[in-house]
């Protein structure tokens, strides 16, 4: 198929900022573009051929636009399951498929997944409710410390808590959740794997995440990892199993844990372009959204080795402000080399919303990592007048 300066037509699910930056990609191989977000200001908006205004989890939402395109994929999971499947059996290309997304859409399918194919992982727990949790614990079936975590509609650290005490139990949201045992580990890990329908399939460097202590959303993301290259590559190993496993097709990010053993833990894996792969914009020879678009058209994938160290630096907003956003000092990093900033187009912050991420590339990451440093403390995600 044609797909440069031609008829064809790729639709995505969800016009938030992965699809802007997807976006980006598209519009330097001429490729048409048709997104489906519920906000009239979705960030997409202004980076694609066609724009419509709906539901992604309402069938006939989704069904209808799906029936325009030739190639349809998302940029988050919270899409509907049954128009996706319906639109695969009409002859659209849904990539990756319904299937894959079913077994990571809700959090304790995904951890069932891993753990009847022998994927590590930690130990977990299935509640129906925070009443059923509660009984559990009560009953010593599940000690704390442990992690709550809601099965599905969690994202950007929402969804997920720490319970360190019986009253944290108390204002649970009354919905399906697990309950996993606590974890020591020394890293956050993770792993971006690129899978193609031919089969063709390569790993990014293994990535190191450094996480904001309250709002468990990831500060840093530092490429390549500061870790031994016998667990770089027991990491980059089981990814490829995991993306085996679920049989992907497009990008797989896989989040786990290193422990204090140097175990490798798989955390949980989300089945498109992801925040852990920003930095490949600048430093990789070919960035995570290329790749996706690559693998998501059965084009050879390009290289993922990296040209140079990177570090994401997430631009988020500043506790105490609401309202129309503010970049203070974006003017003072922009005059730093080696640092790019990019910005999302969200009109309104709120604490702790993705606005943007900045990636600092340098050929010493150690130097990499102290100017992140200084770029988190110098620009400022607030509200204005």
């Amino acid at each position: 198929m044609n797909y440069f300066s031609s008829d064809f037509k790729l639709g995505i699910l969800g016009g938030g900022q992965l699809g802007k930056m997807l976006l980006f990609d598209t519009r330097k191989f001429d490729i048409q573009t048709y997104v489906l977000d519920p906000s009239d200001e979705a960030p997409s908006k202004i980076a694609c051929n066609k724009f419509f205004k709906g539901d992604l989890m309402d069938y006939e939402t989704v069904y209808n636009f799906g029936k325009q395109v030739d190639v349809l994929t998302f940029e988050i999971e919270l899409v509907n399951l049954e128009a996706l499947t319906q639109l695969e059996n009409e002859g659209v290309k849904v990539y990756p498929s319904p299937k894959t997304l079913k077994g990571i859409q809700n959090k304790g399918v995904q951890k069932q997944f891993y753990a009847e194919n022998n994927i590590p992982t930690a130990s977990f727990l299935r509640f129906d409710s925070p009443a059923h949790l509660q009984k559990s614990v009560g009953n010593n079936e599940i000690t704390i410390p442990f992690v709550w975590k809601c099965t599905e509609f969690g994202y950007d650290g929402n969804g997920v808590k720490v319970i360190r005490q019986i009253s944290d139990l108390d204002d649970l949201p009354n919905v399906e959740c697990i309950a996993e045992t606590m974890v020591p580990f020394k890293n956050e890990l993770a792993v971006i794997v690129c899978r193609s329908p031919l089969g063709e399939i390569k790993t990014y460097p293994v990535v190191e995440m450094e996480f904001h202590p309250e709002a468990n959303q990831v500060e840093y993301v530092i490429c390549p990892a500061r870790i031994d290259d016998k667990v770089a590559e027991k990491a980059r190993a089981i990814a490829l199993n995991v993306s085996e496993k679920f049989n992907h097709v497009g990008l797989l990010a896989v989040e786990m844990f290193q422990t204090n053993e140097d175990e490798i833990l798989v955390n949980e894996v989300a089945p498109r372009p992801h925040n852990s792969g920003h930095y490949s914009i600048e430093a990789s020879y070919t960035s995570q959204f290329e790749n996706h678009l690559r693998a998501i058209l059965s084009l050879p994938l390009g290289n993922t080795d990296s040209k140079v160290a990177g570090v994401m630096v997430n631009l988020v907003g500043a506790e105490g402000y609401s309202g129309n956003v503010v970049y203070e000092n974006i003017e003072t990093i922009l005059g730093w080399n080696g640092v790019t900033p990019h910005i999302y187009g969200k009109k309104e912050t709120r604490p702790f919303r993705k606005m943007g991420h900045v990636t600092i590339v340098n050929e010493d990451m150690n130097e990499a990592r102290r100017i992140a440093e200084q770029v988190k403390n110098t620009i400022k995600v607030i509200s204005g007048q």
